[in-house]
């Protein structure tokens, strides 16, 4: 039993120390929980956020350079298995050779064929190669041996753009036109041989019946496929489609979908998939450039009856600008044969009048139009229906628009400013001007714009501010050359296509293609970082006092 006054012991050094520590963290714990209420979270002076803060964040711009040249090396790595895989793409190769009227141009054209045997068109450099060759085969008529050699020249520039294992499965044709269809039937079958002999023996596969001169017609259907291919609108609503007007050297076509009647020699149906177009097609032989300048230069020598009727200057060519040199040849038109009473003819003198060259180009077209059959005709006694649609104007319409610096929907008017201008001009000031230009090149656009003007305007009836109607050459890149239509025509026939667009409006990469991808991904990178480095850090903390959750802003190093 305890007694009451008994001395408690003292507790030993460590068990004191240890007792005094236990309270003292019992105290501290108490004030800590007390402090913890009462503390205000402010924030320090040396983490406020600069907000004014501009230093490139390096992590962000070495992020940005690896995206950058991780997306190039996908991107290229995707071209170039597109357009190497074996099992996706086979190369094919296809030669044409236009035989025109001034000159013979081949045209080397390369594409693919994919697994489901569709053909992948392309008419950019590096898949169409051409060359042209003069004079044209028209000239040969009686150099035979001149002929072979030209297509001999053009076989060669083949053989360097068609692998050597190709050859035996490449097919090649001749294709002539305006040049030799001026040519007598026994000449233009001596040329068309000599031609033949050649292309047999060049490697390539060759028929004898694809060495031919095509009718005018074919040679417009041709230029109206190549055009509404570039446009987009082959295989579709034929009111959507695009008519072609072309002026060649020895010949003028005229093709146009049309939904008037129109009579069996004037007619072709052209059918793409399960569209059928009714087109109006024609060609005006002998009303091309130019040999409609040397009939119209001509014709006051052949009306003349003696040379007092030209005045004592002799024969005024009102057709070629002031000042320019004659010689007693006009085009193909001996003047002595037109004047046998005479031993020599006198220098026709250039007038350089506008006026009168477009009417004497008018009386040209319009010969031989009172032996019109039909209810109307535009040209001679040509049946031509309404034009209906767009139109485009090719070949030499489009030379001499870009000659006077016109552009591509250049008004009719604006073009008879233009020539009204050159034909008056002196030929001395016209060739400082001009350095570049030959003489009889130059003084020609005198002549050919009085003719487009009397050819549109005045015997088609194409008003002088027409929208509807553009001078072009090529469209999307694609080159207006009838002798594509006929190579796109061949495909479709060949592969029984239904429909074909180009290649770039599908899909169609190269490297300027890939150049601008990459440039948009540049920018959008560009400024996704420049944004994130400019505005400044955000972070969510938990305000103890207030109970909840707080955004507030924070340096970028903090």
């Amino acid at each position: 039993m305890r007694r009451p006054n008994a001395r408690v012991p003292e507790p030993s050094d460590s068990s004191s120390s240890q007792s005094s520590n236990l309270e003292s963290d019992h105290h501290n714990s108490d004030m800590n929980h007390s402090s913890i209420k009462n503390l205000k979270f402010k924030p320090s002076r040396s983490k406020k956020p600069n907000l004014n803060y501009n230093k490139p964040n390096t992590f962000l711009i070495t992020t940005f350079i690896t995206l950058f040249f991780i997306i190039i090396i996908i991107i290229t790595s995707f071209y170039y298995f597109y357009n190497n895989s074996p099992n996706s793409r086979e190369k094919r190769y296809r030669i044409i050779i236009d035989g025109g009227s001034t000159g013979s141009r081949i045209h080397v054209f390369e594409y693919d064929v994919n697994d489901n045997k569709t053909p992948m068109l392309d008419f950019s450099g590096s898949k169409l190669g051409s060359m042209r060759v003069s004079p044209g085969l028209s000239a040969f008529v009686e150099d035979l041996d001149g002929a072979g050699e030209s297509v001999k020249e053009m076989m060669e520039f083949a053989k360097g753009r068609v692998p050597k294992n190709e050859w035996e499965n490449t097919e090649v044709r001749l294709m002539a036109t305006g040049g030799l269809r001026m040519v007598g039937l026994g000449g233009r079958e001596r040329v068309l041989e000599a031609c033949r002999k050649v292309l047999r023996g060049s490697g390539f596969v060759f028929r004898d019946d694809w060495a031919e001169v095509i009718s005018g017609s074919d040679e417009g259907v041709y230029a109206w496929v190549v055009a509404n291919y570039a446009l987009g609108t082959l295989g579709g609503d034929p009111k959507d489609t695009t008519g072609i007007i072309e002026l060649g050297g020895a010949s003028a076509q005229v093709t146009f979908f049309s939904s008037e009647p129109l009579p069996p020699e004037f007619s072709q149906t052209v059918k793409f998939g399960n569209v059928s177009y009714s087109l109006y097609s024609h060609s005006l032989l002998e009303f091309g450039q130019n040999v409609a300048f040397d009939l119209v230069r001509g014709s006051s020598i052949a009306k003349a009856p003696n040379l007092e009727s030209f005045g004592s200057k002799g024969p005024v060519d009102p057709c070629s600008p002031k000042g320019y040199k004659h010689s007693l040849m006009i085009g193909n038109i001996t003047p002595i044969s037109f004047v046998k009473t005479k031993e020599q003819l006198s220098i026709p003198q250039a007038s350089g009048n506008f006026s009168e060259c477009r009417s004497a180009s008018l009386t040209l077209l319009q010969k031989g139009k009172d032996e019109c059959a039909y209810d109307q005709c535009y040209i001679g006694s040509t049946f031509i229906p309404k034009l209906q649609g767009n139109f485009l104007a090719t070949e030499n319409f489009f030379h001499t628009s870009k000659f006077f610096g016109l552009s591509p929907k250049t008004f009719l008017s604006e073009l008879m400013v233009a020539g009204k201008q050159f034909c008056e001009e002196d030929w001395s000031k016209l060739k400082t001007k001009y350095p570049t230009f030959n003489d009889e090149d130059l003084h020609r656009y005198c002549f050919s714009s009085a003719y487009i003007v009397a050819l549109l305007h005045d015997s088609l009836g194409i008003a002088l501010d027409d929208k509807r109607i553009g001078y072009a050459n090529q469209v999307n890149d694609i080159p207006l050359d009838w002798a594509l239509g006929a190579f796109i025509s061949q495909i479709m026939s060949d592969q029984d296509v239904g429909q074909l667009y180009p290649t770039k409006s599908i899909l169609n990469f190269d490297f300027s293609t890939i150049g601008g991808l990459v440039l948009v991904i540049f920018f959008l990178f560009a400024a996704y970082y420049v944004s994130k480095w400019r505005n400044p850090n955000v972070k969510t903390i938990y305000d103890l006092e207030k109970g909840k959750y707080i955004v507030t802003r924070v340096g970028r190093h903090s």
